[in-house]
């Protein structure tokens, strides 16, 4: 089962540096990242979010593969393979496009902007979706930014260990 994380920061680019972090780590195999977003508010309290995964334009890309492919074998009937390809693309990734963009994976879009209305001014916050972690390690590397904890889906155990995590990076 996955585990929530939506971390409070100060600063704007305090979450964007964490994010890379979480993805170092995830380099390092620590780490099973299923989703991230990332959402700053600016001085004038205008709210910014920052989608990890762009689903329209995986969409488009896949949708744009699948239907070159059906375009040139329809086409292959037809003799005409090239037309069949270059109109099964435009189809397939007009119509992968649309789908990626009425897709919601990972983190909920009205869950992130439901929360990000309680971010300060001038601050960020990550919200981090987890299939599985080495949570000590991950406690330890993120801990320099000393982040609030907004949200979480975590243990009770597991929520105490980040406490004292945070605590003792103070």
């Amino acid at each position: 089962m996955s585990q929530l994380l939506v971390l409070g920061f100060d600063g704007m680019a305090a979450a964007d540096e964490v994010l890379n972090r979480v993805r170092a780590l995830k380099a390092r195999h620590l780490v099973d990242l299923e989703d991230a977003v990332v959402v700053e508010r600016d001085a004038d309290g205008q709210v910014h979010i920052k989608q990890a995964v762009n689903l329209t334009r995986m969409g488009a890309a896949s949708g744009g593969l699948s239907g070159a492919l059906w375009g040139f074998l329809v086409g292959l009937l037809f003799m005409n393979p090239l037309a069949g390809m270059a109109v099964g693309a435009g189809a397939g990734a007009g119509a992968g496009a649309l789908s990626g963009s009425l897709m919601d994976y990972g983190v909920r879009d009205d869950f992130v902007r439901q929360l990000s209305a309680t971010i300060p001014r001038e601050s960020s916050a990550l919200f981090v979706l987890v299939r599985e972690a080495t949570y000590d390690k991950l406690f330890e590397a993120i801990s320099d930014w000393k982040p609030r904890i907004l949200e979480t889906s975590l243990s009770n155990e597991q929520e105490a260990r980040l406490a004292e995590a945070l605590k003792a990076s103070a």
